[in-house]
């Protein structure tokens, strides 16, 4: 079975898009990656949903416009890979995350699926997280299910995203820990659009980082956040990440720009390395692997442990999360339960996600009568049938 994945990450950044062939035998699932893109949102639509995101208050009206536009924009995300496709999934995107008390309460993600079945004419799975959250759970980090099946084997092991928040998958030989670690680039993206006069959106090649020294006072202040001392499962976002959380740290303190980057690219280094202490590998993916500075940082801050990025074990780190998506869908689609408890903190095992038919009626099968318990990523063909050339 074919299924495209479709994900924007709290970046904001574009949609990811990514093609799998899925196939199970007994207890594996084995996962073939066919392909993947990104396409960039239109700049009206990014600034759009960046005005509507915390601490912005954001209107019925907004956010209604938002649905429908995303949802657009993710039908022609798909469109571009869904030919002799199956199955589309979608984890849309994040515009709020509401934890209080520890306890997630609900998880907004934008991007209407009829707009995907619609464009594709297939169906689509979509509003992955809820079924979690309403069964007690964070709803995240989803990627622990793939993790968890991936890395058993290769146990003590860590995988790693460094989206806009970063999140580990701890799989040891007695079981797994997952959960959101802190800002990845969240932080760094708002400095470096506030040091720049709004010229870029990201430290690119982490180069302003590099120029800069970490500023102590500053480090200790943003280390001494609450959230880092939880106890998992925990889940955050930019809902607390935000624009005026970084102006309320700094307040009072004279920091260079580069200084500046030099300390929030420190403090993902150090929150990530405490969550990967005792691995043997890190296996890392997401937009922050192609920071130099960041992952420099946190080389230094795991001595003696392998740092990897996902490519080396088959999945290309800028797909990663699309690649997940796809997985999710198919479990649903087959009647897998699709949410790791151990790591969501949910009440136990649940299907996930909502289904929208594509242009015929639904014909599911039946489902699997197996507990799944490990995935295998295989190699791809030369040149994938049906799939167009897409960068990685």
């Amino acid at each position: 079975m074919r299924v495209v994945g479709l994900i924007s990450g709290t970046s904001v950044d574009g949609i990811d898009v990514a093609v799998a062939e899925l196939d199970v035998t007994g207890d594996e699932v084995v996962l073939v990656p066919l392909g993947h893109s990104s396409l960039p949102y239109p700049d009206d639509l990014r600034r759009d949903l960046l005005a509507a995101l915390p601490p912005a208050a954001a209107t019925v009206e907004q956010v209604t416009r938002l649905d429908t536009r995303v949802g657009q924009a993710f039908a022609e995300a798909a469109a571009t890979m869904s030919a002799g496709a199956d199955l589309v999934a979608s984890l849309g995107q994040t515009v709020f995350h509401w934890v209080e008390d520890g306890r997630a309460r609900g998880s907004l993600q934008l991007g209407q699926p009829a707009w995907i079945a619609e464009r594709t004419g297939l169906p689509v799975v979509a509003d992955l997280r809820v079924r979690d959250v309403a069964a007690g759970g964070h709803g995240a980090p989803l990627a622990s299910t793939l993790d968890a099946l991936w890395l058993r084997d290769l146990a003590p092991a860590v995988a790693l995203n460094l989206g806009g928040i970063a999140n580990v998958t701890v799989v040891r030989p007695d079981g797994v820990l997952a959960f959101d670690t802190g800002p990845a680039n969240a932080l760094l993206d708002l400095a470096a659009h506030d040091v720049t006069g709004g010229a870029r959106s990201s430290d690119l090649d982490g180069a302003i980082a590099a120029r800069g020294r970490v500023h102590p006072e500053l480090l200790d202040r943003l280390l001494a956040e609450p959230y880092y001392a939880a106890p998992p499962p925990k889940s955050t976002g930019k809902e607390l990440f935000h624009a005026g959380y970084l102006r309320a740290a700094t307040a009072g303190l004279d920091v260079a720009d580069e200084d500046l980057l030099a300390t929030l690219t420190e403090l993902t280094a150090v929150t990530v390395a405490r969550a990967c202490a005792g691995a043997t590998t890190v296996i890392a993916s997401g937009g922050g692997t192609d920071n130099p500075s960041l992952m420099r940082a946190l080389a230094r801050h795991l001595p003696g442990t392998r740092l990897a990025t996902s490519d080396e074990f088959g999945l290309p780190r800028s797909a990663k999360e699309a690649y997940l998506t796809a997985l999710l869908g198919w479990l649903t689609w087959h009647g897998i339960p699709a949410n790791l408890p151990a790591a969501t903190g949910a009440r136990g095992p649940r299907l996930l996600g909502s289904i929208t038919p594509g242009a015929h009626p639904l014909s599911m099968p039946a489902p699997h009568p197996a507990t799944v318990t490990r995935l295998r990523v295989a190699a791809a063909p030369a040149q994938p049938i049906g799939v167009p050339d897409a960068p990685s």
